[in-house]
């Protein structure tokens, strides 16, 4: 994930996952599953500039969408809003919460 500040970013999803630094650079960050699997890399780009939710045309698109199931919306939301989340003003959905991660990418908590 491009953003700013690779180890914030990285810092901010590692709480809210509760997933591992694999491998941290400057510049360039890891996170993995302890119990293995598909990780997220977060990487420092000064010419990021964070996507517009709902997307409009002409206008930056996000680069990803991360969906993350959670058992409680509102316990999970509140969690992601206190480690830095905002939730976003469009909501599509009843059963969906979409937030803007400190660097500005949406990414959804849903209930499973």
């Amino acid at each position: 994930m491009d953003c700013p500040d690779a180890p914030a970013l990285a810092d901010f999803y590692q709480r809210l996952l509760g997933w591992e630094v694999k491998f941290h650079e400057p510049d360039w960050v890891l996170l993995r599953p302890s119990e293995g699997g598909t990780g997220l890399s977060f990487q420092s780009e000064a010419a990021y500039v964070p996507p517009v939710w709902p997307e409009r045309a002409g206008e930056q698109q996000k680069m990803l969408h991360l969906d993350i199931r959670v058992d409680d919306l509102d316990e999970a939301g509140a969690y992601a809003v206190a480690l830095g989340a905002t939730l976003a003003e469009f909501q599509p959905q009843d059963d969906v919460r979409v937030f803007f991660d400190p660097a500005g990418h949406p990414f959804c908590l849903f209930l499973h």
